[in-house]
């Protein structure tokens, strides 16, 4: 949706917004607890936030507590009223922080988080478990709600919301400073716009 020439993110009930870049999202590199900040590009992405989002009057707003999250919501304008959740942390990879797809593939052939977790870190059915509990924290709430995190939360957490099975979240591609839009509709919740 454009409007005044600014692209405007889809009308819905909840933004999911990623953080901007970091060295190691750049080298896809697994970046889960490591506190990263953002780069330079990932500064002007999460800057340029600030007037996309401006049109939407958010009635909640939440963040990680990872300075990456936090600082792109900063940067967006919304630090002063953000909720800082441990919910919307970035899964814990464990043994495979740091390593890139291809790194963890060389002892851990066909490893994918969605189907196994993280070695040390986190499981599958606890990252589940952080996104039931988010989503029942904020389904009363009015809408529209900013959720500021990363891409494999995100992910997991856009799968409870359309009540689909996490492995969707293998699927959906999410970029750094994207907002993807998620609603309830006649049809229930559905994605209404992703990775814009």
């Amino acid at each position: 949706m454009t409007a005044y020439g600014i692209d405007i993110p889809a009308q819905g009930d909840v933004y999911l917004i990623r953080h901007g870049a970091t060295t190691w999202s750049k080298e896809g590199r697994h970046t889960g607890r490591t506190d990263l900040p953002l780069d330079e590009d990932g500064i002007k992405a999460a800057m340029s936030l600030e007037t996309r989002l401006a049109p939407i009057n958010f009635r909640h707003v939440f963040t990680s507590p990872l300075q990456r999250a936090y600082k792109t919501c900063e940067l967006a304008g919304y630090a002063a009223e953000a909720v800082v959740s441990d919910d919307l942390l970035e899964w814990d990879y464990g043994d495979y922080e740091g390593l890139t797809k291809d790194e963890i593939h060389k002892t851990d052939p066909g490893w994918d988080v969605y189907d196994r977790g993280a070695k040390g870190g986190e499981s599958v059915e606890e990252v589940l478990m952080r996104c039931r509990n988010f989503l029942k924290q904020i389904q009363d709430l009015e809408k529209p709600v900013a959720i500021f995190s990363h891409s494999h939360f995100l992910r997991s957490f856009a799968t409870v919301y359309i009540d689909e099975d996490i492995k969707l979240a293998q699927k959906i591609q999410l970029d750094t400073a994207k907002v993807s839009v998620l609603a309830k509709s006649s049809l229930g919740n559905v994605i209404v716009s992703w990775n814009a």
